[in-house]
């Protein structure tokens, strides 16, 4: 991958809306070419002497992660209605936020 500069930062910054000010964009430029290293040097270890697998499945042997799905009783719909400021038949009405 190819050197981290001051204009990757700036065009980034374009992207994401936020002002930088010279000294934060070199800081980033830092933060970024150290990442970038990192990144490159765990690129380089030997994946074959790392038996580690990414993914859930490595736990398929030790009994699920999850509970299971059980149905239980819910709150009755009308003491929710109680705590609510306005409601119309079974829905909550909110006011209109997006025009």
């Amino acid at each position: 991958m190819s050197e981290i500069t001051r204009k990757d930062v700036e065009y980034v910054a374009k992207l994401s809306r936020i002002a930088l000010s010279r000294e934060e964009e070199e800081q980033f430029v830092t933060h970024l070419r150290e990442i970038v290293s990192y990144v490159g040097k765990l690129g380089e270890l030997d994946k074959e002497l790392v038996n580690v697998s990414p993914t859930l499945h490595a736990w398929e042997n030790k009994g699920t992660l999850l509970r299971e799905d059980e149905l239980e009783p819910s709150i009755n719909r009308q003491d929710v209605f109680v705590c609510a400021p306005h409601h119309k038949g079974e829905f909550f009405t909110v006011p209109k936020v997006i025009e």
